[in-house]
């Protein structure tokens, strides 16, 4: 059963995060590269218990990686702004012997595929995660966990489907936030910075999304670069969203999703984060119900999943052994 609010308030809940530019994402483009980036990621999802699916719904084909017993409850990971259903296999490993998880690419993002003229508002793509979960068949008695701009996803997706979510887990999670004090969140036209378009990109913003940055072979970083510039006008597209968004609502909209959610959520952040300021993990916390106390990563930037997820595993499994049935 979905819940309804006004479209202020759906867009309220709109992504101020770069997530995913660490992912060692691939698609297509990649295949023709001096190393197989694809055979190499479907090693990482192996060694995660995942393994690679697609499924198309409406004019969307999806692609996603699934893991774990499927009697089991399910765990849905959604990732962010250029990022990929990869940037979650560390965390996916110590998941998928509990629990049944599955890790979409968003549309248009990863192997993904969109029309041209697919519409990359928040609220959009929460509707069609929906889609994509009744025809997936884990709709029911979900539990979400979003990062960054996915953690506004999974919010929204909460808050309208309210009686189907179990629970809720927000790392680092984009919003509209009083405590925002970034120049990403004051000034969201500067997430255009975050589109990779030219060699040399990618270090950049991996320096700005990390404190404890992950190895990556160089050889993986280039192609991960060249799949990201081949990319750039649907990361584009998805930015401009934001950025008109963030000029349209407030904090005290986007406190009206957040109010709304009555299921028990975990948060977690990284207190070096310099895109979404840790400041912003105790307001989500205020405006929540039945959130635990969150957790903060002492030393870690804007990707705990990638840079210490052994850190969120212990505390995201203790919440989920309470509170997914």
């Amino acid at each position: 059963m979905k819940r309804t609010f006004p479209k202020l308030l759906l867009s309220a809940c709109l992504a101020m995060g770069s997530a995913g530019v660490l992912s060692i994402a691939t698609s297509s483009h990649a295949a023709s590269s001096s190393i197989n980036i694809q055979s190499v990621l479907q090693q990482e999802r192996a060694w995660a218990g995942l393994q690679s699916k697609r499924l198309k719904v409406a004019d969307i084909d999806w692609a996603y990686s699934e893991g774990g017993d499927a009697s089991k409850p399910t765990v849905m990971l959604v990732h962010g702004l250029a990022g990929s259903r990869d940037n979650w296999n560390r965390v996916a490993r110590y998941l998928t012997p509990h629990y049944h998880v599955i890790i979409p690419d968003l549309p248009g993002q990863g192997d993904s595929k969109v029309p041209a003229d697919f519409d990359y508002s928040i609220p959009n793509l929460a509707e069609k995660l929906r889609r994509f979960a009744e025809a997936a068949k884990v709709d029911k008695n979900l539990n979400i966990a979003g990062h960054s701009m996915g953690g506004a996803i999974a919010l929204l997706y909460t808050a309208q489907y309210p009686i189907d979510t179990q629970s809720l887990f927000l790392v680092d999670s984009a919003g509209v936030f009083k405590s925002a004090n970034t120049p990403y969140l004051k000034d969201p036209t500067l997430l255009r910075q975050f589109v990779v378009r030219k060699p040399g990109d990618f270090d950049r913003l991996f320096s700005i999304a990390t404190a404890l940055p992950p190895f990556v072979p160089n050889e993986l970083k280039v192609e991960q670069e060249k799949m990201m510039i081949s990319q750039q006008e649907n990361t584009s597209k998805l930015v401009e969203q934001l950025v008109t968004m963030a000029k349209l609502y407030t904090p005290d909209t986007f406190s009206l999703a957040t109010r709304s959610i009555d299921q028990p959520v975990l948060i977690a952040w990284g207190d070096q984060d310099k895109i979404i300021n840790v400041e912003a993990a105790s307001e989500l916390k205020s405006l929540l119900k039945n959130a635990q106390d969150p957790v903060i990563l002492k030393g870690v930037g804007h990707m705990p999943i990638m840079e210490q997820e052994q850190l969120l595993v212990k505390p995201y499994l203790d919440f989920l052994k309470k509170n997914a049935k």
